[in-house]
């Protein structure tokens, strides 16, 4: 509801005499008053930094982002109650919240106020009376406003449709809170309480939308007391050069708006969707994958077990009686422990059951019917097991208050005997059973809300075998009552609530296993719901959540499906409808999913058990609702070298891996979705060290040719076009070839080959005859140990040239093309120590081909610019990983600017460099792939129009995928 001006409130006064308190004491007033009050105070004070922005302390930044946390549904939350109170003419309610104020607003006060400006904030009825014309109104309520104009579309705001009232508020001392928010990617400009403003005009632009321009004043009486002697609620008077002129800014401001209101209504009366300016994307990839998750994990959850920032979890392994506790770490990495349980346990919850503020576990064993509560010690270790007696074959649990009294209880669905439990607790850790409940033919999960609005927790079950969802309305004591049985799709088996058509009345999504499908019951407030509709999913759903995953205030859906090992993306439109988004592959059966900032990075991460092959799958969020998942591939041993082409001619890319050690070629064959089949194998000569694919015998094949060190030879691989190999064909080379390349040379319509001899400091040039041989043409000497090569164009007379790097001469040896197939040495240019590799990319968009050199021994890369005659100046050197020995240049962001991927060697990383302009680039961002990475290719793995990254490692003799993240 939005504060009118209207009442008669007297200035906020008499907050400031408290003592200013950590937030924990200060909001202990507040703990009858606001639902699991502390659960959110802990949240809040963990989400804060050590050492907070704007020289606050952590208790004063937590204030602030406690006010920006949203409540789980159906309670509301602090800023909903704290501006309630606020905006009331009787102000007594408010004094318990004195001491939060105290603290909240000593906060805003240390803030700087933003700089006199525009802001905006919208609801969704026509207020035009409310606001006549010169009229003055005062605000007493906190009011959050934005400077960004995709509020129009947001229907949690503004929205398309109906009545709307836009203000557009001169703001003079809104603070910006974007440092201390719960919602970093938020740019929430708050108001304070006692905010005096003056009715300056009306608009209408568009059929139903109103715009009322406000201009903020100084009052003439204090409205908000200061927090602290010295303090500063307005910024300090200064009379700048326009002081003279402030009587026609008015009007000129007045002409702005008008125009600009012209402009909205452009937009919101004939527009369906807003576009903002998209800001290039800085971190296109993120490195997370697969951890071992014991036999036939089950069930899963996420906490702080450890008390500090970064999330753990906790995971049933069916199989093993037991539960594995995974730690995380501020490098990703997960540690592990082991609980014993009871036998074949199924399923997990997490929470405080004895109120020392740690977090606690209660585990359901289905195959000996019962349940074990371990109380945390706050370490990441557990300690009191109890075990309690269920109903026949427990599949599920839920906690929450069901009596009212403050104490945590819990839910027990047991499928045999078609009942729900309740076990009351007692606040220590302790449990009686309560009652039974009978419900439908074989229960499967069940979910607690209030779904009629009289603020006691009521029940919704699924039965599985029934085809039906039961309601049982709650009597707040603990007991509870069937109230409606309704209609699913066929066996469902998983079920969730939450307000998907931001009514404010709780809505249902529910699993049909058995017709792969989703039901929606839209609530409509009283404990009843309306009949269902369904959304196709993939094959065997078996798991649900929901999440505003893209960050537009409309909830959204993630369905797991198990025989599809897939997840499913809908998008929620925030008028209970969806749409299908995206999916993305999980590991071997994936049977459980749950979310939370794993990364710290204020972006939802998912986090998904796959039973048959042991494993959690780990999937980062970003701001956009996308998520990205890193799989590696088991390679044989230490690979070196990669290449990327579509080997089975499915418009799929595969790859292929040399591996020195096994003196093999691996040939992995994508299926789509960035995902690869088993390797085939094929050995080729000793000690393998460099591959290549093109097609050079001209049957529209990709073929393969591996430069072998030991063996002086390459191998030749001529494929079949359906992702198999001829076996090799050996040619003889020079001495230890290192490195290949190929091209048509001498414009006879096939491909050429270019070998790179190490041990002979030379380059040798195989012409192909179109009949799948090769045979030697000539040599060309170069500097000392060459170690990679590159063709192209390098002086536009339409020969093709070549560079090759030396690496004990530090130099890069630039030859050009006489047209004929043979070569003459143009100059040597020197670079950094021991280069490793170059390629050949146009960096400043001068249509030149220039030069991109990894040095090995100095840990940079030099970029070579090339003037369009084949002559390279103004070398330029950024700084990569330790020993660089492979990189790409592809423009990862989508911002028009070539970029810098690099493996590097030493330091176990890939330096991604983001391209400026004129060939410059950003400072290096670090992913982190397998041990010893060796080379690195880029390729649309997964059909979506998006480069990525494949890297192989040496030493954990594996492939690593990444898989772009950034928006097309």
């Amino acid at each position: 509801m939005l504060d009118n001006g209207k009442n008669e409130s007297n200035p906020l006064r008499g907050y400031a005499n408290t003592p200013i308190l950590p937030l924990s004491k200060a909001c202990a007033p507040l703990q009858e008053h606001l639902h699991n009050l502390s659960f959110y105070v802990d949240m809040a004070l963990e989400d804060t930094p050590e050492q907070p922005l704007d020289g606050l302390t952590i208790d004063e930044s937590a204030a602030i982002r406690l006010y920006t946390i949203e409540w789980d549904a159906p309670h509301h939350s602090l800023y909903s109650m704290l501006n309630f109170h606020l905006k009331a003419t009787n102000r007594q309610e408010l004094l318990p919240y004195f001491k939060y104020l105290k603290l909240f607003i000593s906060a805003l006060s240390k803030l700087q106020c933003v700089p006199s400006l525009t802001v905006w904030r919208g609801v969704t009825k026509n207020l035009t009376e409310d606001f006549p014309l010169d009229s003055r109104v005062t605000w007493w309520a906190f009011s959050s406003c934005t400077t960004e104009m995709t509020v129009l579309e947001n229907n949690m705001y503004l929205g398309r449709e109906g009545d709307r009232t836009l203000f557009s508020v001169e703001a003079i001392n809104g603070r910006s809170i974007r440092d201390h928010s719960h919602f970093v990617t938020e740019n929430e400009i708050l108001l304070l309480p006692g905010t005096h403003m003056v009715v300056q005009s009306q608009l209408s632009p568009a059929p139903n939308l109103y715009i009322i321009h406000l201009k903020q004043i100084k009052p003439d009486e204090e409205l908000l007391e200061l927090p602290f002697e010295g303090a500063h609620i307005f910024p300090k008077e200064m009379h700048p050069w326009y002081w003279k002129k402030r009587f026609s800014i008015p009007m000129i401001f007045l002409m702005i708006l008008i125009i600009t209101g012209v402009i909205i209504g452009a937009v919101l009366g004939t527009r369906k969707s807003f576009i903002p300016h998209v800001l290039p994307c800085t971190n296109p990839f993120e490195s997370f994958g697969s951890i071992n998750g014991g036999q036939y994990p089950s069930s899963i959850v996420l906490a702080h077990f450890t008390n500090d920032t970064y999330l753990d979890a906790a995971i049933t392994v069916a199989n093993e009686s037991s539960v594995i506790i995974f730690l995380g770490d501020p490098t990703n990495i997960l540690h592990s422990s082991k609980i014993i349980t009871g036998e074949q346990p199924v399923s997990i919850i997490t929470a405080d059951f004895n109120n020392d503020t740690r977090k606690d576990l209660a585990i359901v064993n289905s195959g000996d019917n019962t349940i074990i509560v371990a109380l945390g010690i706050g370490n990441g270790l557990f300690q009191s097991q109890n075990t309690y007696s269920v109903g026949s074959s427990p599949s599920s649990i839920l906690s929450d208050d069901f009596n009212n009294d403050n104490k945590l209880d819990l839910i027990v669905v047991s499928q045999d005997s078609n009942t729900v439990n309740v076990l009351l607790g007692d606040g220590l850790g302790n449990f009686i059973v309560s009652s039974n409940n009978s419900v439908g033919y074989y229960p499967s999960f069940a979910v607690s809300a209030d779904f009629n609005n009289d603020s006691k927790l009521d029940l919704v079950v699924t039965n599985s075998f029934d085809n039906t969802i039961s309601v049982l309305l709650g009597y707040g004591n603990g007991s509870f009552l069937i109230h409606m049985t309704y209609a699913t799709g066929s066996y469902p088996t998983f079920l969730i609530s939450d307000d998907f058509n931001n009514d404010n009345i709780l809505d249902i999504a529910v699993i049909n296993n058995k017709n792969n499908t989703i039901s929606i019951l839209l609530g409509i407030g009283n404990g009843s719901f309306y009949s269902q509709y369904t959304y196709t999913t993939g094959s065997s759903p078996i798991c649900l959540r929901s999440s505003d995953f893209n960050k537009d205030n409309n909830i959204d859906l993630a369905i797991v499906n198990s025989d599809d090992d897939s997840i499913i993306i809908f998008f929620g439109y925030g008028n209970g409808t969806f749409a299908e988004e995206a999916t993305y592959a999980t590991g071997n059966y994936p049977v459980y999913l749950v979310f939370g900032d794993y990364n710290n990075d204020n972006n939802t991460d998912l986090v998904v058990i796959n039973n048959e092959d042991a494993t959690v799958s780990l999937f980062t969020g970003r701001a956009n609702g996308t998520f990205v998942f890193v799989q590696s591939y088991g390679t044989g041993n230490s690979p070196i070298s990669l290449t990327v082409a579509d080997f089975d001619n499915n418009g799929i890319l595969d790859f292929a891996v040399v591996e020195q050690t096994d003196n093999t070629v691996s040939v992995l064959l994508g299926i789509g979705r960035g995902v690869f089949q088993m390797a085939l194998n094929y050995t080729v000569g000793k000690n393998p060290s460099f591959i290549i694919s093109s097609d050079f015998d001209n049957d529209n094949n990709q073929d393969l040719i591996i430069a072998n060190s030991d063996a002086d030879s390459v191998s030749v691989l001529y494929g079949n076009g359906d992702g198999f190999f001829h076996p090799p064909l050996n040619v003889t080379v020079g001495s230890l070839p290192s490195s290949l390349t190929s091209i048509d040379l001498n414009k006879d319509g096939y491909i050429d080959l270019i070998v790179v001899n190490n041990g002979e400091n030379n380059i040798r040039i195989l012409l192909n005859d179109g009949n799948k041989t090769f045979y030697m043409y000539s040599n060309y000497s170069v500097g000392k140990s060459p170690s990679s090569i590159v063709s192209s164009d390098f002086n536009r007379d339409g020969n093709i040239d070549l560079a090759v790097t030396s690496k004990d001469d530090d130099i890069v040896s630039v030859l050009f093309n006489r047209g004929n197939g043979s070569f003459y040495t143009s100059a040597n240019y020197t670079v950094g120590k021991s280069p490793s590799c170059v390629i050949c990319a146009d960096v400043n968009k001068d249509t030149y081909g220039d030069l991109i050199v990894a040095n090995y021994g100095q840990n940079t890369i030099s970029i070579l610019f090339n003037n369009g005659a084949g002559i390279f100046y103004n070398i330029s050197t950024f700084i990569v990983g330790r020993y660089p020995t492979s990189l790409v240049a592809v423009d990862f962001n989508n911002d028009e600017h070539l970029d810098l991927a690099v493996a590097n060697s030493g330091s176990n990383s890939v330096s991604v460099l983001l391209g400026i302009s004129n060939g410059t680039f950003q400072s290096q961002i670090k992913y982190t792939p397998g041990i010893f990475p060796t080379s690195i290719a880029s390729g649309d793995l997964n059909n979506d129009q998006k480069p990525d990254l494949i890297v192989t490692n040496g030493k954990s003799n594996d492939a690593y995928i990444f898989l772009n993240n950034c928006p097309k």
